[in-house]
């Protein structure tokens, strides 16, 4: 996809089985998300300046203005409830870069890596979902950190949500960036998600796993594991 002056591409796949809503904030296109089927993409533009969030609802009774299971909002989605796979991106951030990463902060839904193109930077991830020799599966969530509706598991919660306490939840004498290191905790539930994406911001103070880019950057957003 080619956008007009001014504007970025970002692409959305679904490479999973099931159908997705996919949700872009801060525009005016599709406010309750896209129904995308297994193996549909959409591709839409952004402005340049654009920063915002994209996700997946899933779980959804027939169409997204309705409720869905992971990933709902309001009648127009601008944020999600926790349990929730996001990918976040602020575009000309600074020096003409962009920041971007995979959130697993509040749990995940979905498997999701982020590809960049039309650019002099050297995509870290892989066309189907690579990095660093490490590729994406499907978060495989400890029974204590699943997310159960309907009978079904729909996603996998974070330590905070699963167990609370100040050690898991960051609070008290585990506040802040110094004290807030999951290979400090009893049991460091991070590896998680680490596992599963190692490129996904997944804990408070994860910063080394933001990613940048430089210019106009297009992106393709994929839900779905390693092929």
């Amino acid at each position: 996809m080619t956008a007009p002056a001014g504007k970025r591409a970002i692409t959305v796949v679904n490479r999973t089985g099931k159908t997705v809503w996919a949700v872009l904030s801060n525009t005016h296109i599709y406010p309750q998300g896209s129904k995308l089927a297994p193996g549909q993409s959409m591709s839409v533009t952004v402005a340049n300046n654009w920063g915002g969030r994209i996700w997946g609802r899933t779980g959804c009774t027939s169409t997204a203005a309705g409720y869905c299971g992971t990933g709902d909002c309001t009648s127009v989605c601008q944020g999600a409830n926790p349990l929730i796979t996001l990918g976040e991106f602020t575009f000309d951030a600074y020096a003409g870069l962009d920041f971007y990463d995979v959130i697993m902060v509040d749990g995940s839904n979905l498997p999701m890596y982020i590809n960049v193109s039309h650019t002099t930077t050297t995509d870290p991830v892989t066309s189907s979902g690579c990095y660093k020799g490490v590729c994406t599966l499907e978060v495989d969530c400890t029974s204590a950190m699943r997310a159960v509706s309907g009978g079904q598991v729909v996603g996998c919660k974070p330590p905070c949500a699963a167990f609370g306490g100040d050690t898991y939840c960051c609070r008290g004498a585990w506040a802040g960036r110094e004290h807030c290191v999951p290979s400090k905790w009893l049991v460091d539930y991070i590896k998680v998600f680490k596992r599963a994406a190692p490129y996904a911001y997944s804990y408070a103070f994860d910063d080394a796993a933001t990613m940048s880019c430089n210019g106009a950057c297009y992106y393709r957003v994929t839900f779905g594991t390693t092929g």
